[in-house]
């Protein structure tokens, strides 16, 4: 990672400046949102005490049958064709049926799905009737009921049969229509609405057993009229008011509701509507539920409530930008629960504060963010460049073999860099004096040695000359004055060397360039290699247009004659070199490739320095080798502003050994 990566995750740690101001925003809207349900709910509770003191037609305690208004005129035929609209709004009955109430100016209908596989048929006039599949209908008005046996041996009309006396004001007769198929059947029917006040309708299965004419009545409840202007009389301006059975059946509706008009620039856009809901209004239900005209709600708060526990609701407005806020309490009278009254009041306020508060917070954020992103930006560039600097200086000194190409940069910097920089720069003013000393080295041994070898040798030869003349010198003494002749030689061979390669390294600092084609360098150096091959085979790969370049074409040829002598010492008879020329974008590379032996690793990167060399041992008697070839090789590329370098082929077969050239810098006249 770069350090203007770290100093960029260093700035979206700011970050956590906005998400602690939006858990403050959030928390702020929770609690607005309390503090607004706390006082719908304590107006809830009010009108549900004045409703129950003001003596309100409420319903009764317990299970009731929700009877609804009939939508279209309802055909009795035995068949669901005109309950389609009710039919999403059933009611069990008992385990196997449900059941559809419905009523109008006069009548009240009845519609009974029962479902079942097996049948027990017989006819209400029959004896056996009781025995047989059957339902049990029941009546009521006031504290009387009347029961009635429906049973059918097949579809069609049936009669129903009292079972209890004639009571008045109840029917004595009731036509019904029968039909079934092979999932159960269905009876229809219709009686009159007058005075009728309770229900029970129970269906006997012989295969399960049990009171063949046991019924279960409940009250009959339905949309009071009555009901809704008394809670028109105490419902809250702008606030939408409903009272329902514990079961959610709708008695009685009043208000509706309305969202306060948005001030002019009030009015939230689409993109801060969205951010309300996704990051703050997380627990806004959706509205569909609650807007929908129907007969019943059947949501947790209203089951709550029924429970005796207060419930509130945070829901999505009709309008864009608004939230409403439902609040269901009990209706208890005697302690027992004889209603749910749902208060809802839409309100732009909390998500039109929540919002501006969040936009602010996020504007402020963003802004803090650039500043404070553009600030560790610059900060991050000046000093990826300062460090660049100092990488670029350390480069060009290594490049130099530990010489200090000028001044260092950034000395007088008064930071941690500069102190950096001129640490730097005592090192290598360090090293370059120990690279020059260790240059003139060969230099001022060879100057040295020369006086003291002098000496021995001259007087070795007279020592020697002494010992003839006179027949004084002992067998055993001949061999040890060899020895010290070799020795000696072989010393001034070394000084010798040492002094030329000090006169090369000067040779090549002064060579003059000029305009030469390197294709015809390589190639003459070429053809004069190949009679030294002897048995090996040397290929040569040339270009076939000239390449030019301003170079000591010489100090070429000199280095391409210390690889090749390199080269031919560990090429294994009867096998292979190969002398390539290859332009480059910037320059040009000389290639040459030997079979033989791989590089050690340990030594790929020192084998261009001086008094190096992988080559065996002398045996007493023959010349030492210094390692001073590829050296020169490394000086004559330096020279044309290249490298050197060394690298086993990848078929680990050989050795290659790779030039690199950009040529020399034209004098100005």
């Amino acid at each position: 990672m770069t350090l203007r990566q770290k100093l960029l995750l260093v700035a979206l740690c700011t970050l956590a400046l906005p998400v602690a101001g939006w858990l403050y925003v959030r928390q702020m809207e929770t609690l607005l949102r309390e503090g607004q349900a706390q006082a719908l709910t304590a107006s809830a509770r009010a009108m549900a005490r004045s409703l129950v003191v003001t003596g309100a037609p409420l319903p009764p305690a317990g299970p009731v049958w929700y009877v609804q208004d009939a939508a279209n005129p309802i055909t009795i035929d035995g068949y669901g064709d005109d309950w389609a609209p009710l039919t999403p709004w059933s009611q069990p009955l008992d385990k196997r049926g449900k059941l559809l109430l419905a009523q109008d100016a006069d009548w009240l209908y009845l519609y009974a799905d029962i479902r079942g596989a097996q049948r027990t048929r017989a006819d209400a006039e029959d004896p056996g009737a009781l025995r047989a599949d059957h339902l049990v209908l029941s009546l009521g008005k006031g504290d009387q009921s009347r029961r009635y046996l429906l049973a059918s041996a097949a579809p069609g009309s049936v009669t129903a049969r009292p079972l209890d006396p004639p009571i008045d004001g109840l029917p004595a007769r009731i036509t019904a229509q029968w039909q079934e198929d092979g999932s159960g059947y269905r009876v229809e029917l219709r009686v009159p609405r007058q005075g009728l006040d309770s229900l029970g309708l129970a269906v006997f299965d012989p295969t399960t057993g049990g009171d063949p004419q046991a019924v279960q009545s409940r009250p009959l409840v339905a949309y009071s009229k009555p009901l809704s202007n008394e809670l028109g009389l105490l419902a809250l301006d702008g606030v939408q008011a409903r009272v329902l059975a514990p079961e959610g059946w709708l008695l009685a509706q009043t208000g509706r509701l309305s969202t306060p008009a948005a001030a002019p620039g009030d009015q939230p856009g689409w993109f801060a509507a969205l951010v309300y809901r996704s990051l703050l209004a997380n627990q806004v239900d959706e509205a569909e539920l609650w807007t929908q005209d129907v007969p019943r709600l059947d949501v947790t708060e209203v089951h709550e409530a029924s429970a005796g526990k207060p419930a509130t609701l945070w829901r999505q407005g009709e309008a864009r930008g608004s939230v409403v806020l439902a609040a269901a309490v009990p209706i208890e009278s005697d302690g027992k629960v004889r209603g749910v009254l749902l208060l809802e009041q839409a309100s732009r306020a909390v998500p039109l504060l929540a919002n501006r508060a969040l936009l602010g917070l996020l504007l402020t954020s963003f802004g803090v963010l650039l500043v404070a992103g553009a600030i560790l930006l610059v900060f991050a560039t000046r000093l990826s460049i300062r460090l660049g600097r100092l990488r670029d200086a350390a480069e060009r000194a290594q490049l130099n073999d530990g010489r200090l190409d000028g001044p260092f940069p950034m000395t007088e910097a008064e930071d941690e860099i500069g102190d950096l920089a001129r640490s730097f720069e005592r090192l290598f003013e360090v090293v370059g004096g120990y690279t020059d000393y260790l240059r003139t080295l060969a230099s001022k041994l060879s100057h040295e040695l020369n006086t003291p070898l002098a000496i021995v040798k001259s007087s070795l030869d007279n020592l020697e000359h002494a010992l003839q003349a006179g027949d004084a010198m002992p067998p055993d003494a001949e061999p040890y004055l060899h020895r010290a002749r070799d020795g000696v030689a072989r010393l001034g061979m070394l000084v010798r060397a040492m002094s030329e390669a000090s006169r090369m390294e000067r040779a090549i600092a002064a060579a003059e360039p000029e305009d030469v084609d390197l294709v015809a360098v390589v190639r003459g150096c070429s053809d004069a290699y190949r009679p030294l091959a002897g048995t090996r085979r040397l290929e040569t790969e040339l270009p076939a247009e000239p390449m030019t370049m301003h170079c000591a074409p010489e100090l070429i040829a000199q280095a391409l004659d210390k690889l090749f002598d390199n080269a031919l010492s560990f090429t294994p008879e009867f096998g292979w070199l190969r002398l390539t020329l290859r332009a480059t974008g910037d320059g040009a590379e000389i290639e040459l490739a030997n079979q033989g032996p791989p590089l050690p690793a340990a030594m790929q990167g020192r084998l261009f320095d001086s008094l190096v060399s992988l080559r065996d041992k002398a045996t007493p008697g023959d010349a030492p080798h210094l390692g001073l070839g590829l050296y020169v090789v490394r000086l004559v590329a330096e020279r044309h502003g290249g490298v050197a370098m060394a690298r086993n082929l990848e078929d680990g077969s050989g050795v290659a050994f790779t030039l690199v050239l950009h040529g020399m810098p034209r004098q100005r006249l």
